[in-house]
C-alpha cells in the first residue's frame, strides 16, 4: 500500500455511498440470484463490521447505512450528472469515487480533458462529504486490445494522484496493486473483476481506511500449472468472439450496457434488514 494513504479511524464511519461505472457496481462478481455484489458491497461489511464493533461499555452505534448508485458503462459526465448530486444529497460520512475509466477506452480521449472535469467533481464532492476516496486506473499491460490503451491509462492514474494530493482524498490505487494482474482476478470478458478480483480490491480499500483485514490483498496467487499454446489460442478465440466483438459492436452502434439500467441500491438503508 502506498505510504501516502490517508488513514483514518475506520469508526467514524456510520454511511457510505459508491458512485461509479461497472466496476463499482460489481460487474463480474455475481451473487447467486444473478445479482452483483462487487468490491463496494464487500467494503461495506467490512465497515459495517467495524462500526458494530464497539467495546463492552460503549452504547451500541447507530446502524451502518450504504448505497450504491453505480451503473455500468456510465461515462465520467453522466456519472457528474447522476450519481455526484445524490451522494451529495445523501450525505454520507464516506464517498468512493471511481469514474473516467470508460472515457480512457474511447478512441481520441484526453486524458488532461477527462481529468479536468474529474477533478471538478471532486471539488463539489469534498465540500460536503467528510471523506471522499479516489481510485486509480488498472495497469492494463496484459490484457488484449487494452494494452495499447497503458500510455493513458498511466496519465489519468498520475492525474487522480495528483488530485487526491490537492484535495486530501484517501487513494485506492489499484495501479499499485499487482496480484490483480493474474489472469484469474479477471472473469471471463476481461474487462472485469472476478469474485476473486472484486475481493481483493475491497480489502486494499479497507486497508487506506484503516481498517484491519483478515487476509493481505497481495498475497500470491497458488501456483497455476502451464497452460499450452493451443489452451491460450482456444481462449482467446472465444473471448474475442463472446466479449470483444459484441463490446466493439455496442460501441460502433452508441449503446451501453447500462443502458435501462439503475442503481441497485439508490438510497442509505442498513446494510443488514
Amino acid at each position: 500500500m502506498a505510504d501516502d494513504a490517508k488513514r483514518l479511524n475506520s469508526g467514524v464511519i456510520g454511511s457510505y455511498a459508491a458512485i461509479g461505472d461497472s466496476f463499482t457496481e460489481g460487474v463480474g462478481d455475481p451473487d447467486p440470484e444473478g445479482l452483483f455484489i462487487g468490491w463496494a458491497d464487500r467494503l461495506a461489511v467490512l465497515l459495517s463490521d467495524r462500526h458494530s464493533g464497539g467495546g463492552p461499555a460503549s452504547p451500541p452505534p447507530a446502524e451502518f447505512r450504504y448505497a450504491n448508485l453505480a451503473v455500468r458503462g456510465r461515462l465520467l459526465d453522466q456519472i457528474v450528472e447522476e450519481q455526484v448530486p445524490r451522494a451529495m444529497e445523501l450525505g454520507p460520512d464516506l464517498v468512493t469515487f471511481c469514474a473516467g475509466g470508460n472515457d480512457i477506452l474511447r478512441p481520441g480521449s484526453d486524458p488532461d480533458d477527462v481529468a479536468e472535469r474529474y477533478e471538478a467533481a471532486v471539488a463539489r464532492l469534498t465540500s460536503r462529504v467528510g471523506t471522499v476516496l479516489l481510485c486509480t486506473g488498472f495497469d492494463p499491460r496484459g490484457v488484449p486490445v487494452l494494452r495499447h490503451l497503458r500510455g493513458k491509462a498511466a496519465m489519468y492514474t498520475a492525474h487522480v494522484r495528483s488530485i487526491a494530493d490537492r484535495y486530501r482524498c484517501p487513494v485506492l490505487d489499484l495501479w499499485s496493486l499487482r496480484s490483480v494482474q493474474d489472469r484469474r482476478a479477471w472473469s471471463e470478458d476481461r474487462l472485469h473483476l472476478s469474485s476473486d478480483g472484486h475481493t481483493r480490491v475491497a480489502l486494499r480499500a479497507a486497508q487506506v481506511l484503516g481498517l484491519e483485514v483478515p487476509a493481505d490483498p497481495d498475497q500470491p496467487w497458488p501456483p497455476e500449472g502451464p497452460r499450452s499454446a493451443a489452451e491460450v489460442r482456444r481462449d482467446n478465440l472465444h473471448w474475442a468472439r463472446e466479449y470483444a466483438v459484441p463490446w466493439i459492436g455496442r460501441r460502433l452502434r452508441g449503446e451501453s450496457s447500462g443502458d435501462h439500467v439503475e442503481p441497485k441500491r439508490p438510497d442509505l438503508l442498513p446494510l443488514r434488514p
